[in-house]
C-alpha cells in the first residue's frame, strides 16, 4: 500500500521519500515503482520522459531525521494504535509546524491516533483503497481534533493525483468498511438458514444484482482472516450493535485456517483439482399460454419487452393488487420483505411466487425466485416456465424473507443512511464511496430512491418484525424521506 501510495503522489509531481524500518526494504520499494512507470510507458499510458521523471522523483532514506522538509508525511504501518502514534510522536520533533500528517489506517479512529501529538489538528486520515494507483477513491477523515484546512488540503491534494476523495468523520469503518458490512452479513445469514448455497447466491448477486464479485468469492480473495476481523472491529466498535453481529460460520472457517484463496480453501476450494461447484438453476419448464402481466413497474415493463423480443404472447391486465404477472394460477410478486408464506397467508393467494431484486430487469441474466409452502407443484411451473421464456436463468431459493438482492441492497441503504444521518458523510459522498470502493454497480442510497423508498422502508420493516432483531431497525432519515415524499438525495 505505501508503494503504491508513494507512485500515485510522484507520478502527480511530487518529490516523495521512502521510508521502511526493514534494511533494503525502501530501495526495493523505489526499484519496483520504476519498474511499473517503466511498464506503463511500454504500454503507452505515459510517455517514456513522464516514466523517467517520475521515477527521478522517488527517493529512499534511512531514517526519520531525512524527513525533515517533508510537506505530507503519509504512513501506512502496521494497523496498531501505538506504533502510529509513536511514529507521529517522533515525528513531531522533527517536521516543520505546517507538514501534515495523513494516516492510511483502514480502522483505527483518527481521534485516538492524534491524541497522542501536541497538535493532533494537523492529523487526518487519507485512506487509500488498494491498489492505490488503480482505485479511485481517497477516504478524507477528520477526527474529532483535526483543523477543517487540513481536510480541505488533503481532499483538494487527492484530486489533483487523479483520485476521488470523499469527506468522512473519523467513525468505526469510516464509509467503505462500515457501509459494505450487509453485503457480506446478509448473504452470510441466507446460508446460514439455509436459503441458498454459496455458489447460486454468488451468481444471483453477479447476474441479477449486477455485483461484480458475489459475497462468498469476495470474502474469499479477500481473506477470511481479514475480513471477519474488520467485521469484529466495526461490531466492537458500536458496542456490540446487532447489524454488525459477525457470524459464527466465518469463524468456523477462521478457526479451521481455511482463510480463502491464500490459504487454499475458504467457501470454496482452490486446491489443485479441486472443482468449483456451479450455482443451481431450474430446469427448464415449457412457457405457460394466458400470461397476464400487471401494473408500471420496472419488472413488469422489462419482462414484457423480453417476452415480445422473443415472440412469446401476453396481455395486459388489471388488478387492486402488487401482482407483477401471472400463469396459470401462480401469482408473481416483487418480494417486499415478507417471506412468500407470510405474504400467501395474508393475502389468501396460495400459489405465491416472489422475484428478487434486479440492477436491471431488462438485461439481468439470472433471477432468484421463492414459492409459497402451499404452491401447488403445477404454479410453480408456470411461474418459472414465465420467466425462462424472458430468457432469465431461474434460480429458487428457499423461502428466506427478502430474497437475496432485495434484502442485501435494502440493508446497504439501510447503513448508508444512518451514515449520512449521523454526519459521517453526505449522500453524494456515500454512494461515491461504495461504487469507487468497492466497484458496486450503483451507490446503495441512489438504488434504493430508484427502487423507491417506501418500498426499502418496507422491505426493511418487514424484516425486522419476521426476525424480532434491532439488526434491521430502520434508519431514521429512511423513515424521515419517506414521511416527506423525498428521495434521500432530495435531502
Amino acid at each position: 500500500m505505501g508503494a503504491g501510495i508513494a507512485q500515485v503522489a510522484a507520478a502527480a509531481g511530487h518529490v516523495v521519500k521512502l521510508l521502511d524500518n526493514r534494511p533494503e526494504a525502501a530501495a526495493k520499494a523505489v526499484a519496483g515503482i520504476q519498474a511499473q512507470f517503466a511498464k506503463l510507458a511500454d504500454k503507452g499510458k505515459m510517455s517514456q520522459e513522464a516514466a523517467q521523471a517520475a521515477g527521478a522523483r522517488l527517493v529512499a532514506v534511512e531514517q526519520l531525521a531525512d524527513l525533515a522538509d517533508a510537506a505530507l508525511v503519509v504512513e501506512a504501518i502496521v494497523e496498531n494504535l501505538e506504533a502510529k502514534q509513536k511514529l507521529y510522536r517522533d515525528l513531531e520533533d522533527i517536521v516543520a509546524a505546517d507538514c501534515i500528517f495523513g494516516t492510511n489506517t483502514s480502522s483505527i479512529s483518527v481521534t485516538a491516533i492524534g491524541a497522542a501529538l501536541k497538535r493532533p489538528e494537523r492529523l487526518a486520515g487519507l485512506h487509500f483503497f488498494n491498489p492505490a494507483p488503480l482505485m479511485a477513491l481517497v477516504e478524507i477523515v477528520s477526527g474529532l481534533a483535526t483543523d477543517k484546512a487540513v481536510a480541505d488540503t488533503l481532499f483538494a491534494s487527492a484530486a489533483a493525483w487523479g483520485k476521488t476523495p470523499v469527506h468522512t468523520r473519523s467513525t468505526p469503518g469510516f464509509i467503505v468498511n462500515r457501509v459494505a458490512r450487509p453485503y457480506y452479513a446478509e448473504a452470510l445469514r441466507i446460508l446460514n438458514e439455509g436459503g441458498a448455497d454459496c455458489a447460486t447466491l454468488d451468481a444471483v448477486m453477479r447476474e441479477a444484482g449486477g455485483f461484480r464479485m458475489g459475497p462468498f468469492e469476495l470474502m474469499d480473495m479477500i481473506g477470511h482472516d481479514v475480513n471477519f476481523a474488520v467485521t469484529r472491529s466495526v461490531w466492537n466498535a458500536f458496542f456490540n450493535d446487532q447489524r454488525f453481529t459477525p457470524s459464527l460460520i466465518q469463524q468456523e472457517l477462521v478457526d479451521a485456517g481455511f482463510f480463502g484463496r491464500k490459504s487454499g480453501r475458504g467457501f470454496y476450494d482452490y486446491r489443485e483439482g479441486a472443482e468449483k461447484p456451479q450455482p443451481k438453476s431450474v430446469v427448464a419448464q415449457t412457457a405457460p399460454l394466458g400470461i397476464l402481466l400487471f401494473g408500471e413497474s420496472a419488472a413488469a415493463l422489462a419482462i414484457a419487452d423480453r417476452l415480445h423480443e422473443r415472440g412469446v404472447a401476453y396481455t395486459w391486465g388489471d388488478t387492486g393488487d402488487e401482482r407483477i404477472a401471472q400463469a396459470g394460477e401462480a401469482v408473481i410478486y416483487l418480494t417486499d420483505g415478507r417471506t412468500a408464506t407470510q405474504r400467501a397467508a395474508e393475502s389468501g393467494v396460495a400459489n405465491t411466487v416472489l422475484i428478487d431484486l434486479a440492477l436491471d430487469y431488462a438485461t439481468a441474466t439470472r433471477i432468484a425466485i421463492s414459492a409459497a409452502q402451499g404452491c401447488f407443484a403445477p404454479a410453480m411451473g408456470a411461474a418459472v416456465g414465465l420467466l425462462q421464456a424472458a430468457g432469465f436463468t431461474v434460480s429458487r431459493l428457499g423461502d428466506v424473507p427478502g430474497l437475496a438482492v432485495m434484502r442485501t441492497v435494502a440493508m446497504l441503504a439501510n447503513e448508508a443512511a444512518d451514515a449520512v444521518n449521523q454526519g459521517v458523510c453526505d449522500a453524494p459522498g456515500a454512494d461515491s464511496a461504495m461504487r469507487l470502493g468497492v466497484n458496486y454497480p450503483r451507490g446503495p442510497l441512489a438504488w434504493a430512491d430508484l427502487a423507491g423508498l417506501p418500498r426499502i422502508c418496507r422491505v426493511l420493516a418487514n424484516l425486522a418484525q419476521y426476525y424480532g432483531e434491532d439488526r434491521y431497525r430502520v434508519s431514521p432519515l429512511i423513515q424521515q424521506q419517506v414521511f416527506a415524499g423525498k428521495k434521500i438525495h432530495d435531502r
